[in-house]
């Protein structure tokens, strides 16, 4: 009798304790019914050229045992499709997703909650923040509400809804991880990181807080397999929103450019040049004829802070100029043989990408933002190790056409379209040049093993 009394007050305890810990979790329900709606799926549709040189072709020939093509044929005309997420921003039918989802796509269908297929235009593109922004025919959609990034905590709870692998609406949580990230493919995005499940075909969809706010656009993992691996990035709702309104009204955009090479201070540094702290932007170089040349800014200048906002990472800087306007005078607050003093410079205009000095943003040398890869230089024992003599590593990878085409990270890149890549600089200018809608041979060393793969631009 006494253990059956002992039993039951066992039970209740259990639970009581059960349910005061559900209760503690928080509810999403009442989120996702209210953005759900206007989450969309995204289908780019791309026309690519084959031939009988193509490496996937001639592998699938081989392993399927017969010809597809016969050799020297004209290219055949190919339709790829890869897969995406967005968010109507707009009861008239604007509507936000990721650059890399629709580069190069021929057409574009956008697949509404109600199950209705719409055609959308690209009104404009920003390659360097990942952005771009749809239009549908369509009038009184649901739209999602914005909130303000600024206000997100590290620890607080998000959502993603989107579509990974093509799984419509699938819908995952966790925390954010950390703000302000800056990556290696780009340093103007002040990315907020999380522990969101996100996947290939999530990107472009909504990041949304517990008061189902849209704070960001889901647009990277960083990955060693290619799928999540709990590190994912998302850029922040204000940035994307100031990139519409430029897009909205001129098609293009323009980012502030201040003109130097810039390095972090660490604690050695911060004692050579009299710094209470190891913080701020030390400049490596000042470009000639650019807004920091003619403002007087001097190499060994330490950027302390912004029109009076404190630069803590070098990689801050380039991120507030970047979303300064055109044309504007701002300050930047620099100590210089251990003196501080405040110099004024005008706003320039961001050099196209492609035309820009590499030195001019040290943090984008290790990036392959086309493919979508991110990229390192080789160390002369990682060479030796593989018999090689130049090629650069793939460190991380997301949504893309390398992806597509079957690159992991860990391969080491040594030659693309018929061009040998001795460094990360070789990568880039090869990379800049690559004809879109065309696949071209990129050789790869993977664990020792040399392969082929094509990749095409625009996938």
């Amino acid at each position: 009798m006494k253990r059956s009394v002992m039993s039951w007050y066992a039970m209740i305890v259990l639970v009581m304790w059960s349910s005061w810990a559900w209760a503690d979790l928080p509810d999403f329900t009442g989120v996702v019914s209210s953005n759900a709606p206007a989450v969309v799926n995204i289908t780019a549709t791309s026309k690519t050229l084959a031939n009988a040189q193509d490496p996937q072709a001639l592998l699938r020939q081989f392993l399927g045992g017969q010809m597809l093509q016969q050799p020297n044929q004209p290219p055949v005309p190919q339709i790829s499709e890869s897969l995406g997420s967005g968010f109507i921003i707009s009861k008239d039918g604007y509507i936000l997703t990721n650059n890399h989802v629709v580069h190069g796509a021929s057409k574009i269908m956008v697949k509404l909650e109600d199950r209705r297929e719409l055609q959308a235009k690209v009104i404009g593109t920003d390659e360097r923040a990942d952005i771009a922004l749809l239009k549908i025919e369509a009038s009184n959609l649901p739209v999602v509400k914005l909130g303000n990034p600024d206000q997100l905590k590290v620890g607080q709870w998000v959502l993603a809804i989107g579509a990974p692998f093509g799984f419509d609406y699938s819908v995952t949580q966790g925390i954010v991880s950390a703000k302000g990230r800056s990556l290696s493919n780009e340093s103007y995005v002040p990315f907020i990181q999380t522990d969101v499940a996100i996947n290939p075909g999530n990107s472009g969809g909504p990041l949304i807080n517990m008061q189902g706010e849209v704070v960001g656009i889901n647009s990277q993992i960083y990955s060693r397999s290619g799928g999540f691996m709990g590190l994912s990035f998302a850029i922040p709702i204000d940035v994307a929103m100031e990139v519409v309104d430029q897009l909205k009204t001129s098609g293009k955009v323009e980012r502030g450019y201040l003109g130097v090479g810039i390095q972090e201070v660490t604690k050695d540094l911060a004692d050579v040049y009299g710094l209470p702290k190891a913080a701020g932007a030390l400049v490596a170089k000042v470009l000639p004829d650019t807004p920091a040349s003619r403002a007087g800014l001097k190499e060994g200048d330490v950027i302390v802070a912004f029109n009076g906002h404190e630069i803590g990472l070098a990689t801050e800087l380039p991120q507030q100029v970047g979303r300064a306007h055109v044309g504007s005078t701002q300050k930047l607050t620099i100590v210089r043989g251990g003196k501080t003093m405040v110099i004024s410079f005008v706003v320039g205009d961001l050099p196209a990408e492609g035309d820009d000095n590499a030195q001019n943003n040290p943090s984008a040398q290790g990036s392959g933002h086309h493919l979508g890869l991110y990229i390192r230089d080789l160390t002369p024992e990682e060479k030796q190790n593989l018999n090689v003599t130049g090629g650069v590593e793939v460190s991380q990878i997301y949504d893309g056409p390398a992806a597509s085409a079957g690159v992991r990270a860990g391969d080491v890149i040594l030659r693309l379209n018929h061009q040998n890549i001795g460094n990360v600089q070789d990568y880039l200018n090869i990379v800049r040049k690559l004809p879109v809608g065309k696949p071209v041979e990129m050789v790869i060393n993977r664990q020792g093993n040399q392969a082929i793969v094509a990749i095409t631009l625009g996938q």
